[in-house]
């Protein structure tokens, strides 16, 4: 059993000036999409275990494979982020299920060198809609210098019947960050709020 993948789509983009100020490092943010035919399509299924075990390992090695080149390897990978988008036809949990899986997952966090979790977005969409989601530091999730969003689109994708599934990294974090983080305002505050969220 493997993954009726009808293409993957590369994205890059470069940030050499931000706010009319040139970067000092150029920010570069990749992503490696695919699209691919909605394995649980036509009928309501109870069991998502058999396709998730059997595609997840496959999508995972490949698009990292495709992913890390587009930075250079993965040691300069900072931050990273997933999404899925189902088409219009099915259910977000078909999208979460191949996205939300360490048989997945792993595969970026290993390039990147990383144990933490990867930030996401799941949605129903259409065509051309919005493929947006966070990334965040691959090790030092409070730091906000890499609170970023991966955006672009895909015009024909994905299909009603389709998934499309995103992986993306940056190589730093904002050009010019400046507004400290989250170990800093409690210090300031004096006030220790480690398990809470941000």
């Amino acid at each position: 059993m493997i993954p009726e993948v009808r293409k993957y789509v590369a994205f890059i983009e470069d940030t050499l000036i931000e706010g009319t100020k040139p970067a000092e490092t150029p920010l570069r943010m990749a992503a490696v999409a695919a699209v691919l035919k909605n394995p649980w399509a036509g009928h309501f299924v109870e069991d998502l275990t058999p396709e998730i075990h059997a595609f997840a390992p496959i999508l995972g090695k490949e698009m990292v494979a495709r992913l890390m080149p587009l930075v250079n390897g993965g040691e300069n990978v900072e931050a990273f982020g997933k999404t899925a988008i189902v088409g219009v036809n099915r259910e977000i949990e078909h999208g979460s299920a191949l996205i939300h899986t360490l048989r997945f997952g792993n595969f970026l966090r290993d390039a990147a060198q990383s144990s933490e979790f990867i930030p996401f977005t799941n949605k129903r969409g259409g065509p051309g809609n919005s493929i947006t989601f966070p990334l965040r530091h691959t090790t030092k999730g409070g730091v906000r210098s890499h609170f970023m969003t991966m955006e672009f689109n895909i015009p024909d994708a994905p299909a009603p019947d389709e998934v499309l599934i995103a992986i993306g990294v940056a190589t730093s974090g904002r050009p010019h960050h400046r507004i400290g983080d989250r170990f800093k305002d409690m210090e300031d505050m004096q006030h220790d709020q480690t398990v809470r969220p941000e």
